[in-house]
């Protein structure tokens, strides 16, 4: 895939896609890539799968899973490497994942027009490289349940602990140069039939919590249809979408909304926790609304986040 070459309607202007052909395991190399920093991606509080591969070839790298594949993505300047992908993978899983059809100069542009704020250009600038990731529907929603009254850690343990137990295997040999584990297994997100069957007795055991009957209601209406992915993912009412997760027993506002925007692509949804409320406060008038920054209010909100998080904490 050249840069001048087109996935669906969208150009990739400034990426160049190969194979590397010296790697051990199916590689994807991507050149010229830009507004993508994998450390920020992977450490801004929106996905529960991946972590950071010690003594890395690499200026940085994480591992994980992600819809039922095991890879790692390595990053050196404005080059990405997508470790056990093939190019297919690229181009129907990973492009679409890491958001590569947007274009984050124009979004950050956009975000930036809504507030004369120097503590948001402030957090632009320092954020800049963080994407919204586009992640599995089910495992979203249910990870998000976990966060509730968690830290990132222990979030993080929870759902792999849920994916070991009632996960499917995954075969990925080859892979312990890139943190893979010695035996070359990782496992898949359970799906909603696996965590119904399971009970709340299994997911009690899992370190869930009072979580695990919320868990387990979320289960049962995917299964029986009253939470209907299929309507989230169209409907453009961000109200209207909120409302159909607010009737999932446990989903509040914090947890609805952390879903649309990392689960259903709604970069208008913003989340408010402990850290947004603080920089609310701290920075914007008193009563204000966050809508106002715009259709990317989402991609401003892990702006503010990271910004606060790492450098007024």
């Amino acid at each position: 895939m050249n840069k001048e070459s087109k996935k669906g309607n969208v150009l990739l202007k400034n990426y160049s896609v190969r194979a590397a052909t010296d790697e051990k395991i199916p590689t994807v190399v991507i050149e010229g890539v830009e507004y993508l920093d994998i450390g920020k991606i992977f450490d801004c509080g929106q996905c529960f799968r991946f972590e950071p591969v010690e003594n890395s070839q690499h200026e940085k790298e994480f591992v994980g899973v992600a819809f039922g594949r095991f890879v790692s993505f390595a990053q050196e300047g404005d080059t990405l490497y997508i470790y056990n992908s093939t190019a297919d993978d690229f181009e129907s899983v990973w492009y679409p994942f890491l958001s590569l059809d947007c274009d984050y100069s124009v979004m950050t542009e956009d975000i930036l027009s809504r507030s004369d704020k120097e503590a948001l250009r402030l957090a632009v600038n320092y954020g800049q490289g963080i994407r919204i990731l586009r992640q599995d529907e089910w495992e979203t929603v249910c990870s998000f349940i976990i966060s509730q009254q968690n830290n990132i850690p222990r979030i993080k343990k929870i759902v792999e602990s849920l994916s070991r137990r009632l996960g499917t295997p995954i075969s990925a040999p080859g892979m312990e140069e890139h943190g893979g584990r010695s035996d070359g297994i990782a496992y898949s997100f359970p799906t909603p039939q696996a965590v119904f069957d399971a009970g709340e007795d299994v997911l009690a055991e899992l370190k869930t919590g009072f979580r695990a009957k919320y868990i387990l209601d979320a289960a049962r209406r995917v299964l029986d249809g009253s939470l209907d992915f299929d309507f989230l993912r169209n409907c453009d009412d961000l109200d209207q979408c909120r409302k159909h997760l607010l009737s999932v027993r446990g989903i509040g506002d914090k947890v609805a909304n952390c879903s649309l925007l990392f689960g259903f692509e709604k970069l208008n949804a913003f989340p408010v926790d402990v850290w947004i409320r603080r920089v609310i406060q701290k920075y914007f008038p008193e009563n204000y609304d966050p809508s106002e920054l715009g259709a990317y209010a989402g991609l401003a909100q892990q702006y503010l986040f990271y910004y606060e998080r790492y450098i007024n904490n």
